[in-house]
């Protein structure tokens, strides 16, 4: 069975396995800068949350990445990561005009080879970009939420992820 989206009604079929509670989050490389890479897996020691985005280019992008911006600076012991397939330069010009403090926010890039969101089952291969999902993940690298947005215009919901990042931090 093909996994699905919308984007504005339209179903984009998803490419990569849909990951659940109790899964063990998978590992990608994805890139910090234009020079530098970070693995999943080098994250691992914190909770974290990480926030899956089309575009930071987009409304609905640049309102889910703000607000776990603010959230972050009231969860210091959980880190938060914005994953998107748009190039860093990007992630970082947008981060600097939204005001988006990168120490308690971190933003990576998929573009590279979307090994991400082959792993994470948020690649939409037809468009390369991801779906909007988020995925709480403890300490141990194990995942405690997952959540798919099924339309991409809409938002994802906040208050069950920020209740199981404090439950873990």
């Amino acid at each position: 069975m093909v996994r699905t989206c919308t984007l504005k009604g339209r179903p984009l079929a998803l490419q990569g396995p849909e990951l659940k509670p109790g899964d063990k989050a998978p590992d990608a490389v994805l890139k910090s800068s234009l020079v530098d890479s970070l693995r999943i897996s080098d994250t691992h020691g914190r909770p974290r949350i990480l926030s899956v985005v089309p575009s930071l280019d987009t409304s609905v992008c640049a309102l889910q990445t703000k607000r776990f911006n603010e959230e972050a600076a009231k969860l210091a012991s959980v880190d938060f990561f914005t994953i998107s397939c748009d190039l860093p330069m990007a992630q970082a010009r947008f981060c600097g005009a939204e005001g988006i403090n990168k120490e308690r926010l971190k933003t990576l890039s998929d573009h590279t080879d979307v090994s991400f969101g082959r792993a994470y089952g948020t690649l939409i291969p037809e468009l390369r970009i991801e779906c909007r999902a988020v995925f709480v993940v403890d300490a141990g690298g194990v995942v405690r939420y997952a959540e798919y947005v099924p339309e991409v215009g809409n938002q994802p919901n906040y208050e069950a992820i920020l209740e199981c990042a404090r439950k873990l931090g």
